[in-house]
């Protein structure tokens, strides 16, 4: 890279850094530094929202899920704004009105203080994994860039060096300096998408026309997890297949994904933590569905960039590519912006993809800070006598635990990197189909702490463990066995359906349980 595109990229780091130091002083007790005090505008907590939404997943994964499928992975975009509705009129009200720093307080309120920690336990647990396929997401761009491979150690490094920058400015700001941070990056993650696709279609034109560009993708190649890659049209939207082994068909988008959304919304506190920023709560039901109308456009743009490069090298006269490409395409969008892309909007295509990097990993450091301090840390303190009264000592030890969080996700990270290769699950269905080991069980004991008076505690510890065990038996490096040996069929079970199925499990164990008033 040339020194103008390195310079872009340390003022964009040194604005993030600057931004957050600036925000420290503005919090003034433990609500500010992880709510904002409640008064976030809903419009800027609506397109903070959108960056949470929109990782390095979508960045770096959507245009590799482009190149090696079609466009059917806008149904579950689909199914993401029928899950923001549901949680918006249902569920969010109760969250919002129960006043608690996190989501996990609203349980403990109902189903006592061992079930609010069991929850909050869960939700830290879930979120290294989660927010740790984030990060190694991001690393992969950030390794091409750095050392042009995605070996191992040199993810590692990557892995390390964006873990310490999005550190440093959550530690320092708190959420409102997030919020604005990440106001930023989603108009930068769209403006470098934008670009993007323009710059790859020019460099195609004209010998490539939009005719042409049609035609191709309408008679061209989808990659499939069992017979390989095949004829099919890659501008597919709808696949009405009534399949459950597939992600992305109409019963797994409106159904499966819908709900694995209202799980999302509604369990995760990095999601729902956005919403409790809001000045109220209709404010925040509408934050939330307008951030998922947002997003979908966003998606498309990065889908269309990878069938761009189906086509660009499928109609290349070397064949280098194309066969490279088939065999591992995630790399396909950084290799391109560092060998291709010209210098200065080069640097600014970097800062695109940090920004989405970032976004969603200091959402994730931020909430599991708040989820170990409110949850977990002052009410041990409170139990042994050890409570902190002044509001100083509650901000500097909720800044010592984001930095803690930020150095135990950043190790875990390193983690996720070797799990994705072994899954051998895309970027973007490894990164969302982990998610469901968390919420399944949360999902169970929030429907029925929400709309029950069934569950205590001991029925939440065996809904959560339930829910995962049951996520557990639908992999598919479990459930092929299984299924094949009784039914000698190996049959598989698409990841949009593992929060549903691990959701029902767990609500059914939680309601075993009767309240105690």
């Amino acid at each position: 890279m040339s020194i103008i595109d390195w310079g872009i990229i340390i003022v964009f780091i040194g604005a993030l850094i600057t931004i957050g130091f600036l925000f420290s002083h503005r919090n003034r007790n433990i609500e500010d530094y992880f709510l904002g005090g409640r008064s976030i505008p809903a419009w800027l907590v609506t397109l903070a929202a959108t960056g949470t939404s929109i990782s390095a997943g979508t960045f770096v994964g959507s245009p590799e899920l482009g190149f090696n499928t079609n466009l059917t992975y806008l149904m579950l975009c689909i199914g993401a704004v029928f899950g923001g509705l549901i949680v918006a009129s249902l569920i969010l009200p109760k969250l919002y009105n129960a006043k608690t720093i996190t989501i996990y307080g609203f349980i403990g309120d109902r189903l006592g203080n061992t079930a609010h920690r069991s929850s909050s336990v869960v939700f830290l647990l879930g979120q290294l994994f989660t927010s740790g396929s984030r990060l190694f997401i991001a690393a992969i761009a950030v390794s091409v860039i750095l050392y042009g491979s995605i070996q191992f150690d040199c993810l590692m490094y990557s892995i390390i060096i964006l873990g310490i920058i999005s550190t440093v400015y959550t530690m320092a700001g708190g959420i409102k300096g997030l919020i604005y941070i990440d106001t930023i990056q989603i108009l930068l993650v769209i403006g470098s998408g934008l670009a993007a696709l323009i710059f790859l279609y020019c460099q195609m034109s004209p010998e490539i026309g939009l005719g042409d560009i049609y035609h191709h993708l309408t008679h061209g190649e989808v990659k499939t997890a069992t017979a390989g890659w095949v004829a099919g049209n890659k501008l597919q939207v709808v696949d009405s297949s009534f399949r459950f082994d597939v992600p992305y068909n109409l019963v797994g988008a409106l159904i499966g994904c819908t709900i694995f959304k209202v799980a999302q919304f509604s369990t995760d506190h990095e999601f729902v933590q956005r919403q409790l920023t809001c000045k109220s709560v209709r404010k925040a039901g509408t934050s939330l569905v307008y951030s998922q109308i947002i997003s979908l456009p966003i998606v498309l743009i990065f889908l269309s960039i990878g069938l761009l490069f189906f086509v660009k090298y499928s109609t290349d006269i070397d064949a280098t590519a194309i066969t490279q490409y088939k065999q591992d395409a995630r790399d396909i969008f950084p290799q391109y912006i560092c060998s291709v892309i010209p210098t200065g909007l080069r640097g600014l295509m970097i800062v695109g993809l940090l920004a989405a990097a970032l976004s969603s990993f200091n959402s994730a450091i931020n909430a599991m800070a708040s989820s170990f301090v409110a949850d977990i840390y002052l009410p041990l303190r409170q139990r042994h006598n050890k409570e902190m009264e002044s509001n100083s000592q509650q901000i500097s030890s909720s800044k010592k635990m984001a930095a803690l969080m930020g150095t135990v996700l950043t190790a875990f990270a390193i983690f996720t990197a070797v799990m994705q290769e072994k899954s051998g699950l895309n970027l973007v269905d490894f990164a969302t189909g982990v998610m469901s080991f968390s919420y399944a069980g949360m999902l169970g004991v929030f429907l029925c702490a929400l709309f029950t008076n069934r569950g205590n505690t001991a029925s939440v510890i065996a809904a959560l463990v339930v829910g995962i065990l049951a996520v557990l038996l639908v992999q598919p490096y479990v459930l092929g066995p299984i299924t094949e040996h009784l039914f000698g069929e190996r049959m598989l079970l698409a990841w949009p359906w593992w929060t549903p199925i691990g959701g029902l499990c767990s609500f059914l164990v939680c309601c075993l349980g009767r309240h105690k008033a």
